[in-house]
């Protein structure tokens, strides 16, 4: 009887193993579906970022006072890097927050308060508005400012301007900086108009094109080597990240804005930023802002969305108004292949030709996005798309040029 059984036991595993290896093979499948279809990227292990290598930097905070700018997706795993760094008994002393303030909700280009963080009793001081660079007497009692946010390799995002603001006042007031770095989501991407100075802004404050392809920590290197700020005195440390290079895929795991809210928003929003030098909205206030765009006025369109007032965005563009446009991309993989390694215009080009009030489509706002004058004058002469990306090939020549002698990983 017993033997009996055994039988039975052995059958019915046997009948088993072509379930359990279609049930592997579907997982392979789905986890293949999930990834990118770009050459470009390439999976790695586990990326370390910089604020995970403890020993690489904690030694080098021992008996100093520590400050940190810093915000939401400033974490070691789930916590935030002041709790973390509190823990291990380093001596912070304060916070400073870049635009949308140090948990990450407000508005764009809203007026963020300073204040006292509730968790830690720490005082956190804005920079974003009227304070932009850190005052000398805000850094009086610190000896060493730790920098760790999570960018997203687009000049327009502000977090960049934040660091070059620290770098200057740290070098004015003899205080050291301390990188811990982070991947850039949109890789080795170098693309687009490159910044003409005439037009700088907190938009836009270096001659870089809007996808300069940069960690934070090879950026800082570039604006001190190439002596596009006044820091070259600063004592500058960057604790780089472990297993990466600029082809690793690399998903954030925390938004880094409002109104970034997922990885799609992310790939896009190189290309469709420009819009908000538009009267065109792009989606704020609603829940895929950078996926999308409309107006009430574009023609030949079906697709329509309307913004509303929420968190993040409680007086977006067109509010309460019917725009129709067109959804670019509802998930990541579609957004990162139509992305295509580059910033597209061509979003850009169908609604400017879509728009029946063409001497009122830009605002002044879109040659500080674009960092060049050239790119709306050639919009309205009809230029193709084909002609105007041509027309940056000098420029971003000579940027990658200089890029590449601060690069900290692997092409």
């Amino acid at each position: 009887m017993i033997c009996m059984k055994k039988i039975a036991l052995a059958v019915s595993c046997l009948l088993l193993l072509p379930n359990i290896a279609c049930k592997a093979q579907n997982a392979r499948r789905t986890s293949e579906k999930e990834a990118p279809a770009n050459p470009r990227a390439k999976h790695s292990i586990e990326v370390a970022v910089g604020a995970e290598r403890f020993t690489e930097y904690l030694p080098l905070l021992q008996g100093k006072r520590v400050a940190v700018l810093v915000n939401q997706t400033s974490r070691v795993g789930d916590q935030l890097l002041p709790d973390v760094l509190l823990a291990k008994g380093v001596n912070v002393v304060t916070i400073f927050s870049p635009e949308h303030g140090f948990r990450g909700t407000a508005d764009a280009g809203a007026h963020v308060k300073s204040g006292k963080d509730e968790q830690t009793g720490l005082p956190v001081i804005s920079l974003y508005g009227d304070n932009k660079k850190p005052k000398p007497e805000q850094l009086k009692n610190v000896d060493v400012v730790i920098y760790d946010l999570q960018d997203v390799g687009a000049r327009f995002f502000t977090y960049i301007s934040s660091l070059e603001y620290l770098l200057e006042a740290c070098s004015e007031s003899k205080k050291e900086v301390l990188i811990l770095d982070r991947p850039n989501p949109l890789g080795n991407i170098v693309d687009g108009p490159v910044l003409e100075t005439k037009n700088r802004s907190f938009v836009g404050m270096q001659p870089i094109p809007i996808a300069y392809g940069m960690t934070a920590g090879e950026y800082a290197k570039m604006l001190i080597g190439e002596n596009w700020i006044k820091a070259k005195d600063v004592k500058l440390t960057v604790i780089p990240c472990d297993n990466y290079t600029h082809k690793s895929l690399y998903r954030l795991p925390v938004s880094p804005s409002p109104n970034l809210k997922n990885m799609a928003a992310i790939y896009l929003y190189p290309s469709l930023c420009l819009f908000e030098g538009t009267v065109v909205s792009l989606g704020r206030g609603t829940d895929a802002p950078f996926q999308q765009y409309g107006h009430p006025d574009l023609k030949n369109y079906t697709y329509s969305f309307t913004p509303k007032s929420m968190e993040g965005a409680t007086n977006p563009p067109l509010k309460d108004k019917k725009c129709f446009g067109e959804k670019v991309a509802s998930d990541a993989n579609t957004a990162y292949r139509l992305a295509e390694d580059k910033v597209q215009l061509q979003w850009l080009l169908k609604a400017y030709q879509n728009y029946p009030d063409k001497a009122n489509f830009f605002n002044s706002f879109f040659i500080k996005l674009a960092g060049t004058d050239k790119l709306k004058s050639q919009i309205q002469q009809g230029l193709s798309e084909t002609a105007i990306r041509q027309s940056w090939k000098a420029d971003l020549d000579k940027f990658k040029a200089i890029r590449v002698k601060y690069l900290l990983y692997e092409e």
